[in-house]
């Protein structure tokens, strides 16, 4: 008699045990949602003033002004704890962010866009991409679809660093 009530609890146990690990991988890795504030992050970093991201570029021969990026550097969008002077926002409508190097096409699908879904997920900056062998820029996380004026995008200062030198 007191065996299936022990079972039945034991069950509930594993079946909760089983659970709290997906809840809390949901959690950790919250999705990209309307009227959220957001940050873009370069390989970490913010880009903030005076101190940009850096981006290794592989810029071979001596007239090299554009290469491909180093593997192993990343993008990804954060939460924000605090609204920034920087800080973009998701407006009405957005459900993902796209970043892009150089001016953002008017979809999140455009050449070398990597889009975002979810926060705090780390992603490989594309390594076909042509960039800059010295110099600075910035890469732009733009949250889509756009709802204007209440969307806004974030950017991150970056300096490319040719590692062929």
């Amino acid at each position: 008699m007191i065996r299936k009530p022990l079972l039945l609890l034991l069950g509930a146990c594993l079946a909760l045990a089983w659970a709290i690990p997906a809840t809390a991988g949901a959690a950790t890795h919250p999705k990209v949602g309307a009227h959220q504030y957001f940050e873009g992050l370069v390989n970490g970093s913010l880009g903030a003033t005076g101190r940009p991201a850096l981006i290794k570029v592989v810029c071979p021969g001596p007239d090299g002004r554009t290469g491909h990026p180093l593997g192993k550097q990343t993008l990804e969008v954060e939460l924000s704890k605090a609204v920034l002077a920087g800080s973009g926002y998701t407006g009405n409508d957005a459900t993902s962010i796209a970043a892009f190097f150089g001016a953002p096409p008017p979809t999140a699908a455009g050449p070398g866009a990597v889009s975002f879904t979810r926060y705090g997920v780390a992603k490989a900056i594309p390594t076909s991409l042509e960039l800059p062998c010295s110099g600075s820029g910035h890469v732009t996380f733009v949250p889509f679809p756009e709802s204007p004026p209440t969307s806004r995008s974030a950017s991150v200062a970056v300096e490319f660093v040719n590692v062929a030198v």
